[in-house]
């Protein structure tokens, strides 16, 4: 990793304890995709750039990519002065809360990322303030410098970088970093609540270190085969039902902690997270094929909707409009989609913005065969991708490789929409990822679902990461 810049000189006299500010960011460009981190080390006093860490790490998700610029702060932190005392601020709330000890770190593969974090000083030496983006913008330049660097082959540079000059972070814009409350509007700590919060946070790396070992062991005994390290888009989705989850990537920035209330009361023990991002999934309506149970993907012959499949449409359209809460509508660019949102969107009076991660999986040789013709032609392929979500149909899309593309359509429409109900009108597969990983369920669980043409799914996905499938293949208003 390329070492840290540093400022020349000690930020304070021998013997003394500093204090320093470390403000890290990352970023991924796709999510994942190409990823970047940042940070800075401050002298809390004055706001004086003490030094500066940046790397491209590859593809990545946006949430790796912050830990990452958080363990670079906090290294950078160490190397100037391990006795330091440290109040880190990011723009994500969810390394925030994590590393506060208020939020589970629910995938295990992330674990060992908080752990490194946590082991960098002493617990009771770092505290953790959410800020805004903007007031984060130094650390943010750098994650981009690194992801630019990166993208043109090369390794970033503190020489090269312009972080500093261009954010304006000078120790004379800086005369004084404001203490945890002024960004976040909570009470001046005290030594007893900033007790309870360092408690909370070693409890936290208790936890998460029974977790790891628990992991661990499980895998030596082959109780899955889920690579941990093999990190995706879905990272920050939950494993258990433990309440609403932050949206990966910019969406953690949409809504800053406090801001947002429901339009409607929570349901559920959790916290109160404010207004989520819903998003109302329809499958589309009927076609010739879907009578027929004749595979139809994305490499076939894109059949319009069938008279059935109009009605149904309308059907759809109308229980949406009686609804009144969807302020968008996406679609999957085949034409039945297309058709279907089309005449929701022109009851509703909005625009059809088209999604071309939401296409169905392509089938390959098996488009326009019944299930009985593709086991009589195709029967080795047929059981392979019965037994697999690795496995792909004969010349066609494995359903891993769906997920993964609806995963990222997800990630880049909570971005968006934050705290929007979005209605996405889609395919049986892409309804089934979504509902499946909301409910954390096992990729095969894709094989366990059934949906009917024209029905109506929901998934909440909430500010602290968590997910709630609402609804699920709701055909009541085709009745």
């Amino acid at each position: 990793m390329p070492g840290p810049r540093q400022a020349p000189g000690s930020p304070d006299s021998p013997g003394s304890r500093p204090t320093f500010v470390v403000e890290a960011d990352g970023g991924s460009r796709g999510n994942p995709g190409p990823a970047g981190y940042g940070a800075v080390v401050r002298e809390a006093g004055t706001g004086r750039t003490l030094a500066e860490a940046a790397e491209y790490i590859g593809t990545a998700t946006n949430n790796v990519a912050e830990y990452r610029g958080l363990i670079a702060g906090l290294r950078a932190a160490h190397a100037l002065d391990p006795r330091a005392l440290v109040r880190v601020r990011m723009d994500s709330k969810l390394v925030v809360e994590q590393m506060s000890g208020r939020w589970k770190i629910k995938h295990p593969a992330m674990r060992p990322l908080a752990l490194e974090a946590a082991s960098v000083f002493p617990p009771e030496s770092v505290t953790y303030q959410w800020i805004p983006r903007e007031e984060n913008s130094h650390a943010d330049r750098l994650a981009n410098e690194a992801m630019d660097a990166g993208r043109r082959g090369e390794t970033w540079r503190p020489a090269d970088s312009t972080a500093e000059l261009d954010t304006g972070a000078h120790a004379d814009t800086l005369p004084g970093l404001p203490g945890p409350s002024a960004a976040s509007g909570a009470p001046a700590a005290t030594p007893e609540s900033s007790a309870e919060a360092r408690a909370a946070a070693r409890a936290a790396v208790r936890q998460a270190v029974r977790e790891t070992h628990r992991t661990a062991a499980a895998a030596e005994r082959g109780a899955g085969t889920d690579d941990p390290t093999a990190l995706t888009a879905a990272d920050e989705l939950p494993v258990e039902p433990a309440g609403p989850v932050e949206p990966a990537g910019p969406a953690d920035r949409a809504a800053p902690a406090g801001q947002g209330e429901p339009s409607t009361p929570q349901v559920g023990w959790g916290a109160d997270m404010g207004t989520p991002t819903t998003l109302v999934l329809l499958r589309h309506g009927e076609t010739p094929l879907t009578p027929l149970k004749r595979f139809s993907g994305s490499g076939g012959t894109d059949p319009e909707l069938s008279a059935t499949g109009l009605r149904q449409a309308e059907a759809a359209a109308s229980a949406l409009a009686a609804r009144g809460t969807v302020q968008q509508v996406i679609s999957s660019p085949l034409v039945r989609c297309r058709q279907t949102a089309r005449a929701v969107a022109d009851r509703l009076g909005l625009a059809v913005e088209v999604e071309h991660d939401l296409r169905e999986a392509d089938f390959g040789a098996w488009e326009g065969l019944t299930f009985a013709e593709v086991r009589e032609r195709y029967p080795e392929d047929l059981d392979a991708w019965l037994a697999s979500t690795e496995a792909a149909p004969t010349g066609g899309e494995s359903f891993a490789s769906v997920i993964r593309r609806v995963e990222a359509a997800r990630d880049r429409i909570l971005a968006r929409h934050a705290g929007r109900t979005v209605l996405l009108v889609t395919h049986v597969t892409p309804v089934k990822v979504l509902a499946c990983t909301a409910l954390g369920a096992p990729p095969g669980a894709l094989f366990r679902m059934e949906l009917s043409a024209a029905s109506l799914s929901a998934v909440a996905y909430y500010a602290d990461g968590n997910a709630s499938l609402r609804l699920l293949n709701d055909t009541g208003h085709l009745r």
